[in-house]
């Protein structure tokens, strides 16, 4: 059983889309072949020889990691650069590495979204959504013969996506008048002469990224000398991506039962709160990973406490100032959920796709922390 590495690649960029990730980010294929065929692939956090030996043993030719192997560029491969030991062991071992960071951060099935669920956290939506990108509608006149040829020239530039569906539009029929000078070659009517011809208006929404290509369909497929056309820029909305989610408890607790449920199903002994901990809370913001800069956000947004890692001293005394909790519960604990829950997600959309192969969660990921005090 096998499938090609970009199969599986491709279910991902689905739930985590690379346009997604921040501009200083360095997510996608950071080694090997997309055309490789594999029969699993390995879900972690981190690339680490533990994880590697594991992806060998486990017969995993693709390796998905959330934190990038190659951030920053590599001045050296050589072996004692310890990122260039292992980027060169994975090539070694003909091994796949793909990187989901910031974009799987956003997605609303990432690693917020698991760290909510894994806390029980209901009806959670983005606590910082991210605005859509620039939109259009784009309106055009088309004589009814040619109105099949230029919306298709359009759809397959990219016009009339909306979600999950494409080819749409919205079409009209009426009435229009010009009047071509007599030096003019109109594709109907006469120079020189007022005239009047059926005409569609067709309507289709176009993403900022595909307007200048939209616009060329348009002009190279129109039957006019000089096609009329309108574009209107549309009012960005917020999508269910984003930073963060916020969602309810399903009853109240109070904030040391949450920190306590935060170090049970997290695993970490060492979990730290700010704020009273006979304090009741219900509304939860989380964010897996390092989130302290989400403070003002979460308070904004009437949580009663923010979960995440990494929580600076100078962030937790905005939080109190701001009147809401904190729950520091490590960035390695509060991210590791999104490691079982994407490798279940990403099977099962593999399973509905008919691909051979296995997503497997690591079991070798390890926090760089010790669990244990210092006496």
């Amino acid at each position: 059983m096998s499938c090609a590495a970009a199969e599986l690649i491709a279910l991902l960029e689905e739930v985590a889309p690379p346009a997604w990730a921040e501009e200083w980010d360095n997510v996608g294929l950071q080694a090997g072949s997309p055309h490789k065929a594999v029969d699993a692939a390995l879900v972690c956090l981190d690339l680490a020889p533990e994880t590697l030996q594991e992806a060998r043993e486990r017969k995993a030719g693709l390796v998905i990691t959330h934190h990038p192997p190659i951030f920053r560029p590599l001045r050296s491969l050589a072996e004692a650069d310890p990122t260039a030991a292992l980027v060169g062991m994975a090539i070694e071992h003909r091994l796949c590495l793909y990187a989901a960071h910031t974009n799987l951060d956003l997605s609303p099935v990432g690693v917020s979204a698991a760290l909510a669920e894994k806390l029980g956290i209901r009806l959670h939506r983005p606590l910082v959504p991210r605005p859509q990108g620039r939109r259009y509608k784009l309106v055009t006149f088309v004589p009814p013969h040619h109105v099949t040829e230029v919306s298709d020239a359009l759809f397959e530039a990219g016009a009339g996506v909306i979600g999950e569906y494409t080819g749409c539009s919205f079409r009209l029929e009426g009435t229009g008048t010009f009047n071509p000078a007599p030096s003019a070659h109109p594709a109907y009517g006469d120079p020189g002469h007022p005239n009047e011809i059926r005409e569609v208006r067709l309507e289709l929404v176009v993403e900022g990224k595909s307007l200048e290509a939209v616009l060329e369909a348009l002009l190279s497929s129109h039957p006019y000398e000089e096609p009329a056309y309108d574009l209107y820029p549309l009012k960005a909305v917020s999508s269910a991506a984003g930073m963060g989610r916020i969602g309810e408890l399903g009853a109240a607790v109070s904030l040391w039962e949450l920190a306590q449920r935060c170090s049970h199903e997290l695993g970490n002994p060492g979990v730290r709160l700010a704020g009273d901990p006979g304090r009741a809370v219900s509304r939860v913001a989380v964010c897996g990973g390092s989130g302290g800069d989400l403070v003002s956000a979460a308070a904004l947004a009437g949580a009663d406490v923010l979960v995440t890692g990494d929580v600076g001293y100078h962030a937790a005394r905005e939080a109190l100032a701001l009147g809401i909790a904190v729950i520091d519960a490590g960035h390695y604990h509060s991210e590791r959920p999104v490691v079982s829950h994407l490798a279940s997600l990403l099977s099962r959309m593999a399973g509905e796709r008919g691909l051979q192969a296995e997503v497997l969660a690591a079991e070798s990921d390890t926090c760089p922390w010790s669990d244990g005090g210092v006496d």
